[in-house]
């Protein structure tokens, strides 16, 4: 059985997904594969070559050995979705995603593990993409209470370019679009998740939470900028408009990104603009990553920005002309450049 899975971009909506609001993100054709088979006893080996890690296991114990015990947990929610398995397995993971920089590695090691799960059960269900991704979101994220949206983990399970409404349910609708190329760069720094968004959105719920408490109407997919501010500080102020700014971007995106000739200059400048957010009100970027987009705007991209929680890990720059001179820009300030494209979600390449 084997089993592959996309990583991911997020072009609008960055910071965004876990306040309820929409998001645009792309699967990318930078995929982990998860190659196994049925064992005859209850044991559970995972290979991963990658990091020299091996994982060693029984089915009957899978209580947590640390907070992000992503195996396990994978186990123990398809086990609640009522799966069974009598036989445990022996696999392995290969990836050529980015390891902890920004474009869901994890998710989609997590995504393909609820799929592998569902095929090897002892009675295999036909779980959609959509609830692949679902389960995977619960394993990762709510079983160890960890900050962060649900973006990842459908995008990575869907595939294709897809516009996610969080509320009042969960909506995705694939956007059918004629970009071109990305590059995306590695900067080799890890990112800082937890910290990150810890603060990112920590804050700004407070934020929000206060506005509802002085306006019980308050709604921040309908709020204005006329909104009272005066009980508020300077940077909370920013963070409250730049929250709308990026709301109301995304809505552009989707307009442009929808028609049949693409501006593609255009295209990348509302990237920009989502970047100028990112850095300047959300303080996530690092001067590295600016360096990597600097010199990938001088060797002909159309714009780009920081992908994921930031503080490190990877940007993209939008190039459907000069791709590969991105390429070696980027590596030319010490990044580690990937020429990408739209890719599809999940899959099982054989039985």
């Amino acid at each position: 059985m084997e089993i592959s899975t996309p990583g991911r971009i997020c072009l609008f909506g960055e910071h965004q997904d876990y306040l309820g609001l929409p998001v645009v993100a792309m699967a990318i054709s930078l995929r982990v594969n998860i190659i196994g088979e049925k064992r005859d006893d209850r044991k559970v080996i995972i290979h991963k070559p990658d990091l020299s890690e091996t994982e060693v296991f029984s089915l009957d114990n899978l209580d947590y050995a640390n907070s992000r015990d992503y195996f396990k947990s994978g186990l123990r929610i398809c086990q609640r979705m009522g799966l069974s398995f009598a036989n445990g397995f022996e696999c392995k993971i290969k990836s050529h995603i980015p390891i902890q920089a920004g474009t869901s590695s994890s998710s989609a090691i997590v995504v393909s593990w609820i799929n592998f799960l569902a095929q090897l059960a002892d009675y295999p269900p036909s779980w959609t993409p959509k609830t692949i991704g679902k389960l995977a979101y619960i394993a990762e994220s709510e079983e160890f209470g960890e900050p962060g949206g649900m973006m990842d983990q459908y995008t990575t399970a869907c595939g294709g370019l897809i516009h996610i409404k969080s509320e009042p349910e969960i909506s995705i609708e694939k956007i059918d679009s004629k970009l071109g190329s990305f590059v995306l760069g590695d900067s080799c720094e890890p990112k800082k998740t937890l910290d990150i968004l810890d603060r990112c959105k920590n804050l700004r719920i407070e934020i929000f939470d206060k506005l509802k408490s002085v306006n019980p109407s308050f709604n921040l997919h309908t709020s204005s900028y006329e909104e009272d501010l005066s009980y508020f500080n300077n940077q909370e102020q920013n963070l409250f408009y730049a929250t709308l700014k990026n709301r109301d971007l995304l809505e552009k995106s989707l307009v442009e990104m929808e028609k049949e000739n693409i501006d593609h200059e255009y295209f990348g400048e509302l990237l920009n603009q989502e970047h100028e957010i990112l850095r300047d009100d959300l303080n996530v970027s690092t001067k590295k990553i600016e360096s990597m987009l600097s010199a990938s705007i001088l060797a002909g991209a159309f714009g780009g920005k920081i992908n994921g929680s930031g503080g490190g890990g990877c940007m993209f720059a939008y190039a459907p002309k000069d791709s590969e001179a991105v390429a070696s820009a980027i590596e030319s300030v010490g990044g580690r450049a990937y020429i990408i494209g739209k890719d599809e979600g999940t899959k099982i390449l054989s039985k």
